[in-house]
């Protein structure tokens, strides 16, 4: 008889599905998760058969092992704040959880410890949706406090919002010396088409085989599992809700390609390591601010435009090169007027930095009347090629360390956060 956890074949009147059998909230329904990872339900009365292929087994602990430490072999701190990387299925309910301890980890990774010395320690474990300003602060504390014993850091972290940590963390260490590196996971490490074990293993031999000196993201960059790449912390979005190569560098090529042990350099414009000492890391953190992002979308009302009055700050997400809609053409467009005077009355009070919608690509005001009249009311962003996700960052980190010179601020490039140029790959 088949029971939750098994590997069954479920054969209906009208087709034949595979998958683990969950738990089910229903008396009248099976629920299995499909090979896909997605979560099925059944009706019962449509159930042929259920055929078990494999029952699930109960999990052994797992003996200790002795790491012995290689004097010439580099040093690098593992930090687990949670996310998939750090998760697996929980057949009672089919949802993925975080379950793995820090001696876990290193138990599933073993190579890990033929490429460095590896330590590990839990800093928190937490799905990456639910981090705040306060995580960041958090794990920035943690690098500092470790810095000198180790010669990088490799953060586990949710893909969900890891380039926003990796922002935030790039704003937040100054000068800092050695590799932080976050890596993450689409899917968890106890199935067969994870991809964590591959990120985890290429951050480890970036860090331990290159000069880099700052915050990155380690990913897969395609959908196979010949080769990750190394994304600039600054400049990188997940593109996609679940491929294993979801993570793409913005406006600039990813810094580094990783396949096996060969070590590629795609951009040599990257933070180096050079002779300051590992003391000169001070941490610029974020205070508690708070900032909005509103999308630009058709039929906006000024309502949309209050609601943040009493933000610090604001990201508009604009379309094409930075438009709103705050223009009047015609009766049907009265409603534009008033969300521009509302923009503009909020722009006094605080911050507002217009990004598009657009993935690839540069702000310029200059180009329409409607840039134009943006700027005469103070919106900030022209020229600039940060994505929505960094600029909210930015605007926080900004308001949090420098306040009296936010406008002055948030269009200059300080961390590599605006490219100088378009790479000719993105115009």
């Amino acid at each position: 008889m088949a029971k939750e956890g098994d590997y069954v074949v479920i054969k209906t009147n009208k087709e034949e599905l595979k998958g683990l059998l969950l738990k089910s909230k229903s008396p009248k329904k099976i629920v299995i998760k499909l090979t896909s990872g997605y979560n099925f339900s059944i009706n019962k009365k449509d159930v042929v058969k259920i055929e078990v292929i494999k029952q699930e087994k109960e999990e052994k602990e797992i003996k200790s092992i002795n790491i012995s430490k290689n004097p010439n072999l580099k040093k690098v701190l593992i930090l687990h704040t949670g996310g998939t990387i750090a998760s697996k299925v929980d057949y009672k309910t089919g949802a993925v959880s975080p379950s793995f301890s820090n001696e876990d980890m290193l138990k599933m990774f073993p190579e890990l410890r033929s490429i460095a010395n590896i330590e590990s320690k839990i800093l928190f474990n937490v799905f990456s949706e639910d981090l705040n300003f306060n995580h960041y602060n958090l794990i920035a504390k943690e690098i500092k406090n470790n810095i000198k014993n180790f010669d990088g850091i490799i953060i586990t972290h949710g893909t969900d919002t890891m380039h926003y940590t990796s922002a935030a963390l790039s704003f937040i260490l100054e000068d800092l010396v050695i590799p932080v590196i976050l890596v993450g996971a689409q899917r968890s490490s106890d199935r067969a088409s994870s991809d964590s074990f591959i990120n985890l293993l290429s951050a480890c031999k970036f860090i331990a085989n290159s000069d880099y000196s700052g915050v990155a993201i380690c990913m897969h960059e395609n959908m196979d599992d010949s080769t990750c790449v190394i994304l600039p912390g600054l400049k990188t979005r997940k593109l996609h809700t679940s491929r294993r190569d979801a993570f793409k560098a913005i406006n600039v090529k990813p810094i580094a390609r990783i396949r096996n042990d060969n070590i590629e350099i795609l951009n040599h414009e990257y933070p180096k390591k050079d002779r300051k000492s590992r003391d000169s890391l001070k941490l610029m953190p974020f205070k508690d601010v708070n900032i909005g992002i509103l999308k630009s979308h058709p039929n906006m009302k000024k309502e949309e435009i209050l609601m943040y009055s009493k933000f610090d700050g604001l990201v508009i997400e604009g379309t094409g090169i930075g438009c709103f809609p705050i223009n009047k053409t015609d009766k049907l467009t009265s409603e534009n007027e008033l969300i521009y005077k509302e923009l503009e009355k909020l722009s006094k009070k605080i911050p507002i930095v217009i990004t598009s919608q657009a993935i690839f690509g540069r702000i310029n005001l200059n180009v329409y009347s409607t840039g134009k009249k943006l700027q005469e009311i103070g919106i900030l962003g022209h020229l600039s090629d940060m994505t929505t996700e960094t600029a909210f960052i930015k605007l926080a980190w900004l308001i949090s360390n420098y306040p009296k010179d936010v406008r002055k601020m948030i269009d200059k490039d300080l961390k590599g956060e605006i490219s100088k140029r378009t790479s000719e790959d993105f115009i």
